[in-house]
């Protein structure tokens, strides 16, 4: 040690010792890439300063420090907690005082320190009540102090512990864990410790092991048969690569962080030696890997713990036969023959179509789970050749009840992939479409199950309209094969619908389905996109919308088909994406193109002469009669009854009633009717920059504009109705908050101050590292003198707003805008002319693409 160092403050100097050693342990890791021997080193480094400073703080005898926790168990990460036991023999209040000294002195030369201090009958007394203590004592480990005290403390612990207790509670635990990250392994931001094949779920099955007294680590559990020599290595091979992982993104991150951020997964694929090819980034060949070591994890994981289960509670039931091949034991499904599988390959499939059809046997049993993972390679091309079992596919697709939980089952055990090898390519692929919070393959799964729950009449409630149309829907495998297949061709390149519909008319054929279902599920899988895109993007109070979408669809199953799969489809991208609003889109659409394809089109006068009607009604049970809004709806225009429906119109007259040559602006706000968002109608002079200072307020406070209806009077007034969207998770009440639009937007539409520039908010850290190429188009609309402008943009604060800010300066009007946000990517449409409405001249299209592309 250097002169500098030894004539230093104590503190100091063992802060510089403690800094030194850890840059030399990085040193040596950034060369070597030796995770265990860091992992093991850390802790030597720690147990060094930690029993040195305990001896300078010369400590009481009756005294014991134990590590507790991950630092127990000799695997320290560089940034985790130091998990600290201080060990009284009997409450000593006059050792407090030393006590809190040494842990200070542990915290100034820079440890992360938790730490207890507790009588060994506290101890017992805290594990009893609470099974996380139970757990960080399972590992500890004396680090200095009274031996004798230690070893009384593990003897009286051992005896407290009840090992089927502590196995019923932390099967709990861990399915409360998994639910917090949506019970699944592939997020795109996965927390590589506590997500769903994680290292925690490999930490939960040797304390398991531990507390039923039947080994402490893989060699331990291979020697008792629980595990054989192969599983034990890929275990390790696999735990290995998840802790190097997180090594790297504790040194990346230089904090401790578990969550396998954007920010940081470029530049952890590069020290994997990862590098970007034609198909995929270095990042997702990464995260690929990372699927596949949470994959293997998650299915060890249930295989363990269903051999410590049955430890545990030994299973001595009657077995029940179920067919020739299989037969049930304690509610696990069996093989009568070992070889069977291996003989017969018919029966791999079986096994799944077995436990499907008998819903009284709950899972697979540890022997034939283990069995299917042998015989996985016979899963091959003259497998899939063979029409027996192609019929047994299809039966699986067929039954009433558990098509997800066997698809996903027989996906985790690594079958579907075989058997569909194009599914098994998607496998832990991710999307960087900043809305797909999801690997493909999950994806396709969660769609899948929430097409399954429309068939389910307990969750009918959720969605009548699905549930109703599912309910009369022949033969619905033809919708769970579109779904296997709709976003099966990512990453290929090209057009995926189109690419995956030739895969999946290829299957449908092979499988011998009949031509129309074929086509349909073709048709499906190539149209799965348009329903969305038509509904969120387009001005469906127009009739050539539906009409166009109308002829699209072309019969009433097929309508019905893609309507059930779009809701699936967009519900199963990610929690937030779906809301109130896309569903009122997507089902006005179906009905509008429902009610054609069945021949009941009507006329534009007959549409707003029933809109009237229905309004009219609604008014006259507020005892308002129709002279009395005579005038106002005169000076509506017809166009305005034609964008509206009735509860609007109905709603907005009972406003301006009185209103309707109003020098002043008139804002009223309420809550969607039907759960949509909130609705906002300003009524005043038409002025140019309106829009602007509209969209200016609600990006200001954090409200997203949905939709934008703009219209303007026969006499010159503007009406224009907004739905805003609060997309954060902040409550509010919603009281206060109509009454603060309702007052703060009138006072900014009465200033006379210019409009305000719009903010430039911060992008999102997802955008940052996976930025949206924007996208700018401007068409001549299907009718009249208008243009549509679609944009595609990464989204964020401020963006309609500057938006809006261009159209005024290039003397654009506004008619309708859809604003469809997905995630942080914006896709919005806009019905735009000229001011006078004539066409816009394409010197201002040009400059108008010039210059939304250089603000986005």
């Amino acid at each position: 040690m250097t002169t500098a160092l030894a004539t230093a403050a104590p503190h100091a100097r063992w802060r510089a010792q403690f800094q030194q050693g850890q840059h030399i342990l990085r040193q040596r890791f950034e060369r070597d890439v030796d995770t265990a021997w860091l992992l093991r080193q850390q802790c030597k480094l720690v147990d060094d300063i930690l029993r040195a400073l305990w001896q300078e703080a010369v400590m009481p005898a009756h005294i014991c420090l134990i590590a507790v926790g991950g630092y127990g168990r000799g695997e320290l990460f560089p940034h985790s907690d130091v998990d600290l036991l201080l060990l009284l023999e009997h409450p000593d209040p006059s050792a407090t005082a030393q006590i809190e000294r040494l842990i200070g002195a542990f915290w100034d030369i820079g440890l992360t320190v938790g730490h207890s201090v507790r009588t060994l009958e506290q101890c017992v007394e805290e594990a009893a009540k609470d099974v996380t203590v139970r757990t960080s004592l399972l590992e500890a480990r004396s680090l200095a102090g009274s031996r004798t005290l230690f070893n009384r403390f593990t003897s009286t612990l051992a005896l407290a512990m009840e090992g089927r207790a502590f196995l019923r509670d932390k099967l709990v635990e861990q399915a409360q864990r998994h639910m917090r990250f949506h019970d699944t392994a592939y997020n795109l931001e996965p927390n590589i410790k506590e997500s769903p094949g994680g290292l925690r779920d490999l930490h939960n099955v040797l304390w398991i092991a531990r507390a039923l007294d039947i080994a402490a680590s893989w060699h331990g559990l291979m020697r008792t048969g629980l595990l054989t020599a192969g599983e034990a290595r890929q275990i390790r091979r696999h735990e290995l690569f998840l802790q190097t992982l997180r090594v790297h993104l504790h040194y990346l991150a230089n904090r401790r962080e578990d969550r396998l951020l954007f920010d940081f997964q470029d530049a952890i694929a590069l020290r994997f030696d990862f590098t970007d090819n034609k198909h995929r980034r270095a990042s997702e060949q990464l995260m690929q890997r990372y699927y596949r070591s949470a994959r293997i994890i998650s299915l060890m994981n249930e295989i363990l713990l269903q051999e410590l289960r049955e430890q545990a509670f030994p299973q001595h039931g009657a077995i029940h036969d179920l067919n020739a091949h299989f037969h049930a034991r304690g509610g696990l499904l069996e093989v009568k023959s070992p070889a069977l599988l291996q003989r017969k390959p018919a029966a791999i499939l079986e096994a799944f179509l077995t436990l499907q059809r008998h819903p009284e046997v709950t899972d697979m049993s540890v022997g034939l789970v283990r069995n299917l993972l042998r015989v996985i390679k016979l899963v091959n091309a003259d497998f899939r050749n063979e029409p027996r079992h192609k019929r047994l596919f299809m039966d699986i697709l067929r039954q009433p009840a558990g098509i997800t939980s066997t698809l996903r089952r027989m996906h985790r055990y690594g079958i579907l992939g075989r058997y569909l090898p194009a599914f098994g390519r998607i496998t832990g692929q991710m999307q960087h479409d900043l809305f797909h919070v999801y690997t493909v393959d999950e994806h396709t799964l969660n769609v899948l199950r929430n097409l399954r729950r429309f068939t389910l009449p307990e969750h009918a409630h959720e969605f009548p309209l699905c549930s109703r149309l599912i309910d009369g829907f022949p033969r619905k495998e033809v919708l769970y094969i579109a779904i296997l297949f709709h976003d099966i061709a990512k990453g290929r390149g090209g057009d995926h619908s189109s690419v995956g519909a030739l895969d999946a008319r290829r299957f449908c054929k092979a499988h011998g389905l009949a031509r129309e279902d074929t086509t349909l599920v073709g048709w499906l899988v190539e149209n799965h996109l348009y329903m969305s895109g038509t509904s969120q993007k387009s001005d469906l109070s127009d009739p050539a919308v539906i009409e166009t979408f109308a002829r699209r669809m072309g019969n009433e199953r097929q309508l019905t088909a893609l309507y059930l799969l779009t809701v699936a489809d967009i519900r199963g991208t990610s929690p937030t994406v779906w809301n109130a609003w896309k569903n009122k889109l997507l089902e006005n659409l179906f009905i509008a193109a429902q009610r054609l394809l069945r021949g009941d089109s009507e006329s534009a006068d007959i549409r707003l002469s029933e809109r009237q009607r229905q309004a009219s009604n609604i008014l006259s049970q507020y005892a308002i009669l129709e002279p009395s809004y005579r005038a106002l709806w005169e000076k509506f225009g017809e166009a305005y009854f034609l964008r509206h429906d009735s509860q609007e119109i109905a709603w907005h007259t009972r406003l301006l009633l009185t209103h309707l040559n109003s020098t002043k602006p008139i804002v009223r706000a309420r809550l969607c009717p039907d759960g949509a968002g909130i609705q906002a109608l300003i009524y005043t002079p038409d002025r140019e920059g309106l829009f602007a200072r509209i969209c200016g307020f609600f990006g200001r406070i954090g409200y997203t504009i949905a939709e934008a209806k703009v219209h303007t009077t026969l006499h010159g007034y503007a009406l224009d109705s907004f739905l805003v969207l609060d997309e954060s998770d902040k409550t509010v009440r919603y009281r206060d908050l109509l009454s603060y639009i309702e007052f703060e937007l009138t006072q900014r539409l009465e200033s006379a101050q210019t409009t305000e520039e719009p903010s430039h908010g911060r992008i999102s850290r997802q955008l940052k590292h996976f930025p949206i190429t924007p996208v700018v188009s401007v068409t001549p609309a299907e009718n009249g003198n208008n243009h549509v402008l679609s944009i595609v943009a990464g989204d964020r604060p401020g963006l309609l707003a500057r938006i809006a800010h261009t159209f005024l300066r290039l003397g654009v009007s506004l008619h309708t805008a859809k604003i469809n946000t997905l995630g942080n990517r914006a896709e919005d449409t806009f019905l735009i002319s000229a001011q006078s409405g004539e066409q816009l001249p394409a010197t201002v299209i040009e400059e108008l693409q010039a210059e939304l592309l250089e603000q986005l």
